[in-house]
């Protein structure tokens, strides 16, 4: 008889099938045709909006656009960047980071679309915030019986869904990380995350939207200063990414050192999973964090939260596999039993092979702490926007009380002797991510038909703006030259 463990597990593997994947990157294609590849047009005028521009003036909302997009990345930006790659690399092969690249420019219109409803079918909660997401857009724009089962549905599994993926598994990342590299307790690690994290989201978006937009610029950058010096350091090893990169991505990889080989569907299956899992294109959540920033264009905001995508995968998942490949990491044979590393263990060795003395191991697995640590506070917002739509307001204290002793217990668990609880709360996380990807997913295609429509208004609009601006500048000119010196 199986275990409840064995059962979940198996579950997991049910849900994160072919199907889904398929649908979800299906998804993605099918919005990048029909929005006419806006997220390459777009791509120069969005990362304008979102790192220069930053916020929209006298618009209503929480927070500003560059505040919303911190939340998203503080949410997505997390171990999966650094021990999610390593794990595709060492079961798939360089391969699967092309695939990951894929996953990421469609995810890119995913996310747009998220965004673009996240903040069209937004409303003001009693509180006077702004509340938004699939379980509001399901409801109110696909409409109906069948609407707001979706929209239930999909609130149901995000918040259970929150305290796995977004907050034990962690936490106890954490904690583990810091037992490795430093040798703390993990009893202490899990008072000090649950009071950080506390002292954080107690105060709702807008203090998360604060702290991410400080802390998570910076977390970002120093990962990527750190992947920087190890690829300088192994320049010899940069031809190598993109000829075992592009190459694996159509053909077997085969065999070498301790990389015991991929077949082709693998590799292209390991890429897409974990291209995903770290930048959450599909499973709805940019939605939630799109509706709280201060804007009066759904459009604008949404060009906006697809950088988040493109930072996630494209920028800071390429640097984590680009250092693997170069430092040829990825071949490593682990002494004490022949075999290849597989996730954070694969990037410490790359980065340790790359960087003098232990820097290496301490970079990443600072990163894993700063990164693991920003997923628990953009998860505990997405989580609590649904709890309120499921339970009202009152049910949002609660929630963030239990979501803070929760964080506690997942580095608490791993005092305990020969636990595998926390196994068992990341299949289950992992089941309840992917049914969230369902109903969001069918809302998308659904309503693909707003999104486009809503698209084409603002992108009008702007073309009015431009020449109207272009008009006046060759007026003024012209007025300029036909003005008599000296006047």
């Amino acid at each position: 008889m199986k275990t409840a463990q064995e059962w979940i597990s198996t579950m997991s593997g049910l849900v994160w099938g072919w199907p889904l994947l398929i649908l979800l990157v299906g998804t993605g294609v099918y919005l990048t045709f029909l929005l006419r590849g806006l997220q390459f047009q777009e791509l120069g005028h969005a990362l304008h909006l979102a790192l220069i521009k930053r916020k929209e003036e006298g618009a209503q909302g929480d927070i500003s656009h560059f505040h919303a997009l911190m939340t998203a990345l503080a949410a997505t930006v997390g171990t999966g960047n650094i021990a999610g790659v390593a794990t595709a690399i060492s079961i798939g092969g360089p391969g699967a980071l092309f695939w990951m690249w894929m996953t990421g420019l469609v995810g890119m219109a995913t996310k747009y679309a998220e965004a673009v409803l996240g903040v069209k079918y937004r409303i003001i909660d009693p509180r006077g915030e702004m509340n938004g997401g699939p379980q509001h857009y399901l409801t109110r724009g696909v409409g109906g019986t069948f609407g707001r089962v979706l929209g239930l549905l999909f609130a149901m599994f995000a918040s259970v869904a929150a305290f796995g993926i977004g907050n034990m598994v962690q936490s106890n990342s954490v904690a583990d990380a810091l037992r490795a590299s430093f040798r703390i307790d993990p009893l202490w690690t899990g008072v000090v995350i649950a009071a950080l994290t506390g002292a954080v989201i107690i105060g709702g978006i807008r203090s998360i939207g604060r702290f991410a937009g400080f802390f998570v610029p910076l977390m970002i950058a120093l990962y990527m200063a750190g992947s920087l010096v190890v690829l300088i350091t192994n320049w010899r090893g940069i031809p190598d990414i993109f000829t075992y990169v592009i190459r694996d991505a159509f053909s077997p990889a085969a065999p070498v050192g301790g990389f015991a080989g991929a077949s082709l569907m693998l590799g292209i299956r390991m890429g897409m999973a974990r291209g995903v899992f770290s930048n959450e294109s599909g499973l709805g959540t940019g939605g939630i964090a799109a509706a709280a920033a201060k804007t009066s264009e759904p459009v604008m905001q949404a060009l906006v939260s697809m950088t988040q995508t493109f930072i996630d995968t494209i920028v800071v998942c390429s640097l984590t596999g680009f250092a693997i490949i170069a430092t040829g990491a990825w071949k490593f044979v682990n002494p004490a039993n022949g075999k290849g590393l597989t996730g954070a263990p694969l990037t410490i060795q790359a980065f340790s092979t790359g960087l003098p003395g232990d820097w290496g191991g301490y970079i990443v697995a600072a990163g894993l702490v700063l990164f693991a640590y920003s997923t628990l506070l953009g998860w505990a917002y997405y989580g609590e926007r649904n709890i309120e739509y499921l339970l009202g307001e009152r049910a949002i204290v609660p929630y963030r009380l239990i979501y803070v002793i929760a964080s506690f217990l997942g580095a608490w668990v791993l005092t305990l002797p020969q636990i595998r609880g926390l196994q068992l709360v990341w299949d289950f996380a992992d089941v309840m991510n992917g049914l969230m990807a369902f109903p969001n997913l069918v809302g998308l295609l659904l309503l693909s038909g707003v999104v486009a429509a809503e698209t084409q208004k603002y992108l009008s609009r702007r073309g009015e703006r431009v020449s109207r601006k272009i008009t006046n500048k060759t007026v003024q000119r012209q007025q300029d030259v036909g003005r008599p010196s000296g006047t």
